[in-house]
Formats: C-alpha cells, sequence, structure tokens
C-alpha cells in the first residue's frame, strides 16, 4: 500500500457528488469561515435553547463584544481559556468570542470533580474560565492552585431573556437547588461582559494555519488525560470534510436546522454542530439536558429537525418512548451517529420509523474529530464505520507496523489534514502514536474489498461509556488512593443503555470494605459516568510472570 492518496479503493463507492479530496487551504484559519459565515446568513437563525433564539447577527455581534472584553481583561491571543458549561446560548458566543481573541480554547466537562478541574486546567495552563454557576464551587476548591486569574460565570437563564430567563434561574437556584453555595473574587457574568465589550474593539493579531485554537483533552492509556491540539488547519479540513459527506443530503442556504443534544464540549458535537453545521447556515436547536427525554421531544416536536445528530444510546432510547415514534419524522433527512458503535437494531429501526438512514461515523478526539462516515444518502454498510472521508487514508497494520492486506485484521492507522499537531506538552506521548503523518488509533479492525472499515476489538483498555472515553488506569489511580484497597482493575463491561460501564474487580487491604464504600469514594473523585457500576471482591488478580495484571482475562471472566 502506497502512503500516498493513490491507494484509495473506497473512492469506487463514494457516493454521486462526494469529492476525492477537499482543500484545508481553502481558508487560512477558523475566523476566516466565522466571517464568511456571518455575513451570508446575517439574518437567518444560528442557535435556539429553551424557547429562546438568535441569530448570526446577534451571535456576531455578541461574540465580537466577548472578544474585545476578553482583550480589555488583559488576555493575548495564544492565552488559554477553559470554558465550562452545558448546551446554553452562551456556549457559541464565548467560543466564537475567544476564537476572535485569539485564544485557545479548553474545553471542560461541566460535571468533572474538582481533581479532574485542577488537572486539566493546570496541565493546559488556562489563565480564564468561563463557567456555569452549577459548578463554581468545584472550581472554588481548586483555582488557587492554578493560573486562572479571570472568572466569568454564567447561569442556565442568564441569555433567556425577560420573565423567563428569571423563572428559570429562581427554579434552578431555588427549587431544584442545583447551585452549591460559592465564593470567588472578582466575577462577572457573560452578559456584563458584552455589554461591556461593546466599548472596545478587538485587537488585531495573525492567525496562522498551524496555530493550535483549541486543546481537547483526552484520556490515555496510561490514565493521563492530555490535550489533543487542534490547529486551525485541522479543524478547518474537518468542517469541509463533513461538509462534503452532509452536502449529498443537506442544502447550505440557510434552511437547515439541526438538532444538537450532544454536549458542544464533546469534539464530536464541538466540530460537527458548532462548527460544520454552523458554517452551512443551519439552525443549531441546543438540548441542556439530553437525558430528559420529553424536552428532547418537544423541540423535535416544535422544530422538525432536517438533521439529528446523536449517539447510539440516545437514538434507542427515543426509539422506545412512544411519543417520538408518533412524531412527524417527514423533514429529517440526515442522521448522523457517532461517539459509540451504532448498533444494527436501532439503525435498522431507527429507518424504519423515521424513513431517514442513520449513518455511522467514526473517529478520535486527535482526528478532529471524524475520520470516516457512512454516506449519508444511506448507500452505506450497516455495522461498519464507513469509508474514509475526502482526503483522508486509512489502513490497517501488523504489530510491526506492516501494512496489511483486505479482510485481514489489525490496527486501524489514519493520515488526514484532520489529524493533530500532536499532545500538549508532551513529545513522547506523541511520538508513540504519531509516526511520519500515521496516526496509531489503538483501534483494532479490517478493511473489505469494498474499501468499508468495520472496528472488532480495542487495542487500548479504553472503556466506551455513552460516547465518552474512560480510562482504567485513572478509576484504579483514585482506587489506590483508598485505604482498605490493596489491588484493583478496571474493565469495561457491556451494557444495554450505555453501551459499556466499567466494573472493578479489588482486592482487599482490609476485610470491612463494602462496595458502598467503593461507589462512595469513586463519587468524591470521579466524574458520574466514570464511577464503577459493578464491584467484584477477589482473593487475588490474574497477572502476568512479570506481575502486569491481566485485564483481558478479567473482562472475558
Amino acid at each position: 500500500m502506497s502512503e500516498t492518496t493513490d491507494f484509495r479503493p473506497w473512492l469506487k463507492n463514494y457516493p454521486a457528488g462526494m469529492p476525492a479530496n477537499i482543500n484545508p487551504d481553502a481558508y487560512p484559519n477558523l475566523l476566516a469561515i466565522l466571517e464568511e459565515t456571518f455575513q451570508k446568513y446575517r439574518y437567518k437563525r444560528a442557535f435556539a435553547c429553551m424557547g429562546k433564539e438568535m441569530t448570526f447577527d446577534e451571535v456576531d455581534k455578541a461574540s465580537r463584544n466577548f472578544a474585545a472584553y476578553l482583550h480589555s481583561r488583559g488576555l493575548e491571543p495564544g492565552d488559554k481559556l477553559a470554558i465550562m458549561m452545558p448546551n446554553v446560548l452562551q456556549y457559541p458566543i464565548v467560543l466564537f468570542g475567544a476564537l476572535r481573541a485569539g485564544l485557545t480554547i479548553v474545553n471542560t466537562n461541566p460535571l468533572y470533580t474538582p481533581r479532574e478541574m485542577r488537572h486539566q486546567f493546570t496541565d493546559s495552563g488556562a489563565k480564564a474560565i468561563v463557567i456555569i454557576e452549577n459548578f463554581a464551587s468545584n472550581l472554588q476548591e481548586i483555582i488557587a492552585e492554578t493560573g486562572i486569574k479571570t472568572v466569568i460565570i454564567t447561569s442556565i437563564g442568564e441569555l433567556l431573556g425577560g420573565l423567563k430567563g428569571v423563572i428559570t434561574n429562581f427554579v434552578v437556584r431555588r427549587i431544584k437547588k442545583m447551585v452549591p453555595k460559592y465564593s470567588l473574587p472578582n466575577l462577572v457574568t457573560v452578559k456584563h461582559a458584552i455589554t461591556e465589550g461593546a466599548k472596545f474593539q478587538p485587537k488585531p493579531f495573525n492567525s496562522k494555519p498551524d496555530d493550535v485554537v483549541a486543546l481537547q483533552y483526552t484520556g490515555g492509556t496510561t490514565g493521563v488525560s492530555k490535550g489533543a491540539m487542534l490547529t486551525n488547519r485541522n479543524l478547518v479540513a474537518n468542517m469541509l470534510q463533513m461538509r462534503s459527506a452532509s452536502s449529498l443530503m443537506l442544502k447550505d442556504d440557510g434552511t437547515e436546522i439541526a438538532l444538537c443534544p450532544l454536549p458542544l464540549y464533546h469534539i464530536f458535537s464541538f466540530t460537527v454542530n458548532c462548527m460544520g453545521l454552523f458554517s452551512l447556515g443551519a439552525l443549531n436547536v441546543l438540548i441542556p439536558n439530553p437525558r430528559d427525554l420529553p424536552s428532547v421531544i418537544k423541540e423535535l416536536k416544535k422544530y422538525s429537525p432536517t438533521a439529528f445528530i446523536g449517539i447510539n444510546t440516545l437514538f434507542n432510547a427515543l426509539l422506545n418512548h412512544p411519543d417520538f415514534v408518533a412524531l412527524d419524522h417527514s423533514k429529517l433527512k440526515l442522521t448522523c451517529g457517532g461517539g459509540m458503535a451504532v448498533q444494527k437494531a436501532v439503525a435498522e429501526k431507527w429507518q424504519a420509523v423515521t424513513s431517514c438512514p442513520l449513518a455511522e461515523g467514526w473517529g478520535m478526539t486527535e482526528t478532529s474529530p471524524c475520520a470516516s462516515v457512512n454516506p449519508t444518502d444511506g448507500s452505506g454498510k450497516l455495522g461498519t464505520i464507513g469509508l474514509p472521508l475526502p482526503s483522508t487514508i486509512m489502513r490497517i497494520v501488523d504489530e510491526a507496523g506492516n501494512v496489511l492486506p483486505v479482510g485481514e485484521v489489525g490496527e486501524i492507522q489514519v493520515k488526514g489534514p484532520q489529524v493533530m499537531k500532536g499532545y500538549y506538552n508532551r513529545p513522547e506521548a506523541t511520538a508513540e502514536i504519531l509516526k511520519d503523518g500515521w496516526l496509531s488509533t489503538g483501534d483494532i479492525g479490517l478493511m473489505d474489498a469494498d474499501g468499508y472499515f468495520k472496528i472488532v476489538d480495542r487495542k487500548k483498555d479504553m472503556i466506551l461509556v455513552s460516547g465518552f472515553n474512560v480510562y482504567p488506569n485513572e478509576i484504579e489511580d483514585v482506587l489506590m488512593l483508598h485505604p482498605k484497597v490493596l489491588e484493583v482493575a478496571a474493565v469495561g463491561v457491556k451494557d444495554e443503555k450505555s453501551g459499556e460501564v466499567p466494573k472493578v474487580f479489588i482486592v482487599k487491604k482490609d476485610d470491612s470494605l463494602t462496595k458502598e464504600e467503593v461507589i462512595e469514594h469513586c463519587r468524591a473523585n470521579l466524574t458520574a459516568y466514570k464511577v464503577p457500576r459493578h464491584v467484584e471482591f477477589k482473593k487475588e488478580l490474574p497477572k502476568t510472570n512479570v506481575g502486569k495484571i491481566l485485564r483481558r482475562e478479567l473482562r472475558e471472566a
């Protein structure tokens, strides 16, 4: 197999209209796409959330003001800004404002524990943060140990306006009691920052193709979360690649409506919804809590979206809800699943209920994230991760790095303009995964004669919980801090709702240790989806002759 784009057997199966290549240098940076999009769709609707809608023009002005405010606070291009909030209108304003200020985005899961926040903020060197008030008390615990000097706070109802905003915040704060008490100095709100920023102009700066615009954190086999450096060119390329795939079904005339239930801090929704579909002029309907199925169904009924980007667990949950089945799905043209494998039974039922194919895509944080996708017109193969995107090469290699022929199983490697620059401040980890432009994915798979790729196993011990990566080492490190734990191993086990969930095997140091203590300790130190669902105590754990715990043996037992 050649390392050039000459060897791409999948091209013959590209649907009509799908180009073999995109030009990743068509735009010098993300800002150029932003400016083009704001001008082209100025008076169209850009984002909607909880009944409030904003036009491209309104987002343009608010984000420009926010950028000016960031500069007025002394932040400079290249500084790191953490964004920690769910899907609310503030997110795109803050994101686009930060990009316009030349800052590097550090997307942060708002459900992170103080321990997880501390690592991400110190590792990235974040100087500022925009955080939803619900989790400000966690920031209070660790901010002194970070380099964060500027804190901008927001609330669920802040940009909803009028009585609705007031009532929403009252319910969240007083009725549901979702905002623990906190005390942080020199706080300003997003609304204040936008208003204050109107007094200034953002300072000009040069944003080059190879500049890092996002540090997107991912786990690692060592259990240490690493920041994937995503550049202007990486994200521009992936946006153009996705636009090429979606253009089979979607128009770029500002008439499309996309449901956005996946969190924008996750790389899949970040690039596909907030960047790609936004650049097509689509209205993104933001869902703050996708687990609240009635609220998701309410938005589906109100907006009748033409595009739906989700994950298998959400599709499955909706298909089992009678109110969803009863909806009119006639306007739905594109459904794309990512983050975790789409089950064949779910894909078949989705098409039967909605008359819209469910196309599975695949990628990693390190590929910005999309690397392959099944044709969105429904001509792909269920049970595969589809065909490599334009300008992308994928291959299967053995443990020695030799390229394997069609049908043979080995590790999937990817090469393309969307592959990250590397891991932030981790040259050794970068060198392990990235060689001569080829990214070793850790996924074990094969390529069939038509160029479709299929994943059969994972080389890594990573656990995939509803599209989120969970690394056994992190769970094990946390549990080894418990004084009653002698040894621990964490694995993933199948789960009907989440795909997989963590299970831990523990050798006790103290016989009084209970499963409840284990769970409680994990809840205090890990995000909810990382907390083990199953705990099993054992006399001893299986090991190699050099003493390495055999997770695979535990998983298969």
